[in-house]
């Protein structure tokens, strides 16, 4: 018997890029998929646009310590450079990450926030893009760095789906969508 599809998104409380949370949420849930959104606290999740204008607001479904991540199909980080920078120094944050890598589940980050992956080291080996600013310190955790919409590595048995800004949601849900079909594929 399969379960439901379920995605997990981790933010934080304050400073995520409002379209790199929402419209893959949305667009997860128009196709039947559980899309939950855990944030550090209860608070309102304020989303920002390109990281200086409020956007909306979210309420969280779950606080990130409450997450049991076994029962997600795919880890979405979405970016904004204060959300991505606070997110990478919450230890749940980067446990959650471990426990989706670890066992080979599916992880996918835009814009800022694969400084997550970097400070969880797991970047290592993966071919990858994120907002240019971040090239450097994805090259020095050992990641190769490429200037694309989508880039999807499967190295190191688990798979990854980047994309570089709001820009390239589109190529983003493509990847996503992909990602999580090539995971009910191996499950069947």
């Amino acid at each position: 018997m399969t379960h439901p599809t379920k995605v997990l998104a981790i933010v934080t409380n304050y400073g995520v890029e409002q379209d790199e949370l929402l419209v893959p949420v949305r667009h997860l849930r128009e196709n039947g998929v559980q899309a939950d959104i855990a944030a550090p606290h209860r608070d309102d999740i304020r989303t920002l646009v390109h990281d200086k204008e409020p956007g909306e607001t979210v309420r969280p479904t779950h606080t990130l310590d409450e997450i049991e991540p076994s029962g997600y199909d795919l880890l979405l980080i979405p970016g904004g450079t204060v959300n991505a920078d606070r997110l990478r120094l919450r230890q749940e944050a980067v446990a959650l990450v471990l426990a989706f890598t670890t066992s080979g589940r599916p992880v996918a980050a835009i814009c800022h926030g694969p400084w997550l992956l970097a400070e969880a080291g797991v970047a290592y080996g993966k071919r990858l893009t994120s907002y240019p600013s971040l090239r450097t310190d994805l090259a020095n955790a050992g990641a190769t760095w490429a200037d694309e919409p989508l880039v999807t590595d499967d190295a190191n048995d688990w798979r990854l789906v980047t994309s570089r800004n709001p820009g390239d949601l589109d190529h983003f849900l493509r990847g996503i969508d992909s990602a999580l079909s090539a995971r009910a594929g191996a499950a069947a």
